[in-house]
């Protein structure tokens, strides 16, 4: 195997530096920060976003003052879009990432739609679904009950629901404001990319371009690894064509690695600030091998509760804890449940990561509380 090794630590740092999590991103001047966010999206090649909020606790973890105005705004604006993408899950995007990715993802949606909806489906032309159900978000966006309902008017043989989620797999569908701002509670509604965006698909980017957005992102990383990020299959063909132009490493276990030749790759020995990182992260969710920040032990934990994935404690890099925040009778908690016991300096530094926390989501709250407990 070619190529020097790297340990868990050394992988670990990478993707923190990539993550911006070795240190949060400074704030620029008022007329910078909608720069600022949009290349940090960019950056980190989309947000999870299949909760509303999520993507904005993900941006204050990483940039330093985050307010949750900067991400609505560039929502609001169409700078940033809300879309099923990687893995067939809503991401938050830069509006240029929405129409390169979207096409190259069509065959992830294409494999959902076939498991999930084939056999409710059958007998619909599918073409005709797609044509029917575009012109209907375009006149004005929908949510999914609506499209279906009036989908079945055509199609009365079919069940709705899978009728709008046919329509979500073959169209680019994007949830329009007030979904995802700050604040609000809205149900999705949907409109196409195209129309949203006023420009088409972009249709000449390539699964080698993902690979390398990947690997900026998320680097070092075996081609399995950007596979379990965006769903496709198939991506060790593109890993082997650009060969040539990365560098390769091994881990611990002899697993041959990949990278951008520019990307950073820190001493191992860099120190990694406390940080509560969003639930659904996709730093703990983009890898097949993700002990490069959590252990299999402690990710059964993360994914114990059905439906449910909290907030992840990083402790000198490396999952130690979930957290929640709740709140109740005027009065807001974070809640920090550790995977082992840990000494009075790092539950210090827990508490005072969990203050700024309340500080950034709960301002207008009068009482704040940070309760730090060992899971049984």
């Amino acid at each position: 195997m070619t190529g020097p090794r790297l340990d868990r630590r050394a992988l670990n740092r990478a993707l923190l530096a990539r993550q911006m999590l070795l240190g949060r991103v400074p704030a620029p001047a008022p007329a910078g920060r909608a720069d600022r966010v949009l290349t940090a999206v960019g950056q980190l090649a989309g947000l999870q976003a299949q909760a509303p909020f999520p993507p904005y606790f993900g941006l204050w973890s990483r940039l330093a003052d985050f307010q949750p105005a900067e991400l609505a705004g560039l929502i609001t604006s169409r700078g940033v879009v809300r879309i099923a993408l990687l893995r067939g899950t809503i991401h938050a995007v830069t509006a240029a990432d929405c129409l390169a990715m979207r096409p190259l993802i069509q065959p992830v949606l294409d494999r959902g739609l076939r498991t999930n909806f084939g056999g409710q489906l059958a007998g619909v032309d599918l073409a005709s679904l797609a044509a029917a159900g575009r012109e209907l978000v375009e006149a004005a966006p929908l949510t999914f009950g609506e499209l279906g309902a009036r989908l079945a008017e055509r199609w009365p043989a079919a069940v709705p629901a899978a009728l709008a989620q046919g329509v979500r797999a073959m169209v680019p569908l994007v949830q329009v404001p007030p979904r995802g701002i700050w604040g609000k509670s809205a149900t999705a509604r949907h409109t196409s990319a195209e129309a949203w965006l006023g420009e088409p698909l972009d249709r000449c980017a390539t699964p080698d371009w993902l690979v390398r957005r990947y690997l900026a992102a998320f680097g070092p990383a075996a081609a399995r690894d950007a596979q379990v990020w965006s769903g496709l299959a198939g991506l060790a063909e593109v890993v082997e064509r650009l060969r040539p132009g990365l560098r390769t490493f091994r881990d611990e276990h002899g697993r041959e690695l990949f990278d951008l030749p520019e990307a950073p790759r820190p001493d191992p020995a860099t120190p990694a600030p406390v940080r509560l990182v969003a639930e659904f992260d996709n730093l703990v969710l983009s890898h097949a091998d993700r002990s490069r920040v959590i252990s299999d032990d402690d990710r059964k934990r993360l994914f114990s509760r059905q439906n449910v994935f909290p907030g992840t404690l990083l402790l000198d890099g490396f999952a130690a804890g979930m957290w929640r925040l709740s709140r109740a009778a005027g009065a807001a908690t974070v809640t920090v449940e550790l995977f082992r016991p840990l000494n009075g300096r790092d539950r210090a530094a827990i508490a005072e990561e969990g203050k700024r926390l309340l500080d950034f989501a709960a301002a207008g709250t009068a009482g704040h509380d940070i309760k730090i407990v060992n899971l049984s």
